[in-house]
């Protein structure tokens, strides 16, 4: 993927297989609101700030997406 220069990787999901999985970046240059990068396997990306990533794992720790992830 491309124009990723300058983040900082965090995390792969999936990593089973050669086609680009989602990643996790840290965005240090990035105003607060946009800090946190998710892309995904299609070349599009998410941004959000700290405090709305922590809201998403808190709800994810808390179960609340597990219905989410089907086999």
């Amino acid at each position: 993927m491309t124009g990723l220069t300058g983040l900082q990787e965090v995390a792969t999901f999936c990593g089973k297989c050669d086609c680009g999985c989602p990643q996790l970046f840290v965005d240090p240059g990035a105003a607060d609101e946009r800090r946190i990068v998710i892309t995904d396997d299609f070349g599009q990306r998410v941004q959000m700030s700290a405090d709305q990533f922590a809201s998403l794992v808190e709800e994810a720790k808390a179960g609340k997406l597990d219905g989410l992830a089907v086999a």
